[in-house]
């Protein structure tokens, strides 16, 4: 999973939602306009995004940021879960 995010993620910011979907290694920032720049910008290489809503630049912005900032770790979720790393992915 390098080079792309760890689950998927919606988020809403004023009238803009964002959609940001991991992808496969090669694949490339799918994304248009401002959220390409934030995602390269924070080092995401492989993704796929979808800007649902307004297409207010700005609103996009923070809501590509709020969604960033939401994403936690495997790791995480395991330990807040008492589950192995391996059943977390299982399911």
């Amino acid at each position: 999973m390098k080079g792309t995010i760890p689950h998927d993620q919606w988020c809403k910011d004023g009238a803009a939602k964002v959609m940001i979907l991991p992808a496969t290694p090669g694949t490339g920032v799918i994304a248009g306009g401002s959220m390409r720049a934030v995602l390269e910008a924070a080092g995401v290489h492989d993704v796929l995004a979808k800007s649902l809503g307004s297409a207010n630049p700005h609103n996009v912005v923070k809501a590509t940021f709020k969604a960033l900032a939401m994403l936690r770790e495997p790791v995480t979720i395991a330990k807040t879960r008492n589950l192995g790393l391996k059943k977390v992915f299982q399911g």
